[in-house]
């Protein structure tokens, strides 16, 4: 058994993310204790992120000078992005996706949900970018891929043929089954739900019944708003309807989506979130971290969790002289800030 360690701090601690001076212990990757330290050094100690919706795959069609509509640029079978990765080489692929996961694990992310095209063979690829990291891939494949991944991603229904199909096939398996919907308008949602999903990405346009259903059955949402910008699919702050989905008790989750027009920066995400959408800090930095029960292991510094969670020193920077570490978190951290992962 490896020594117990201690990492003494100003801690967001459990899922209120109070801030508290804390000794964590950790033994063997397992926050063993919390215990208040009036003395520990100001150094603030933040849960792991989570991102819950990436296409890692596309890192290798970063920033490509694409222009177009959401349908011409990443819709299957024929978008920009699938011609794209249909035509780069197996190891351009894990090349990419590594350097995608090696940043996010600079920017304190422990984890992400990728939805992984290319059937088997895209899982696998994902499966060894990934390899010997300390960082854990929540996979949705496509395209037979899922028999090999915790989880079916699909597209909107309106753009697959056979869902019920492979719903039925991936519930056998006891897969996670996991939808686009809403994403350019509210017409998708409701044949999504039929499926009782265990995830719905986007939910850009959603009313406020789906919403409340969403609440009702307890459908985790992961909102992706810097995507929805940038794609055209919303202009106000009222899509997604985070607010919504928050007074309704939805449980909320936070990803940065297609790596070609977005870093998986969740540093950058949450404060977008906070800047446009005017969300509470508590409830960005919740969405930024709750997405690891897919994982089935919080990133909640809670003992008995495993231990996920990073330091940042404010003495280093001008956050010496702020008064709440959870908003400073948000607005002013940034990747270079972090002193040390402990995932």
């Amino acid at each position: 058994m490896n020594e117990p360690q201690v990492i003494s701090g100003i801690a967001l601690i459990h899922e209120d993310l109070t801030p508290g001076p804390v000794d964590i212990e950790v033994t063997n990757g397992i926050i063993t204790a919390i215990e208040e330290n009036p003395r520990a050094p100001h150094i603030w100690i933040c849960p792991a992120f989570f991102n819950a919706h990436t296409h890692l795959g596309d890192t290798i069609a970063m920033d490509c000078a694409a222009t177009g509509n959401l349908e011409a640029l990443v819709t299957p079978p024929a978008g920009l992005k699938h011609r794209l990765l249909a035509a780069a080489s197996r190891t351009q692929l894990i090349d990419g996706m590594n350097a995608s996961i090696q940043d996010m694990i600079a920017g304190g992310t422990c984890g992400c949900a990728d939805f992984r095209e290319g059937g088997i063979e895209g899982v696998r690829a994902l499966q060894e970018a990934a390899d010997g990291l300390p960082f854990h891939p929540v996979i949705f494949g496509r395209d037979g891929g899922e028999g090999e991944a915790e989880g079916l991603g699909i597209s909107s229904t309106r753009d697959v043929n056979n869902v019920e199909q492979q719903v039925a096939s991936a519930r056998k398996q006891n897969k996670k089954i996991a939808f686009h919907a809403g994403e350019r308008d509210a017409g998708d949602i409701d044949a999504a739900l039929a499926y009782d999903p265990d995830l719905l990405i986007h939910m850009t346009h959603a009313t406020t019944r789906q919403v409340r259903e969403c609440a009702d059955r307890e459908i985790p949402v992961v909102v992706c708003p810097r995507s929805n910008w940038i794609l055209g699919v919303t202009t106000t702050s009222r899509h997604p309807p985070v607010k919504k989905m928050l007074e309704h008790k939805c449980t909320v989750l936070l990803g940065t989506d297609n790596v070609m027009f977005v870093p998986p920066d969740m540093f950058s995400e949450m404060a977008f979130l906070l800047t446009v959408y005017h969300s509470e800090p508590r409830e960005i930095v919740r969405a930024a971290v709750q997405g690891s029960m897919l994982t089935g292991s919080s990133s909640f510094i809670e003992k008995g969790n495993r231990a996920a969670f990073f330091t940042i020193d404010p003495a280093r920077s001008s956050c010496r002289f702020s008064h709440d570490p959870l908003t400073s978190i948000i607005k002013r951290a940034y990747a270079g800030a972090i002193g040390k992962n402990v995932f």
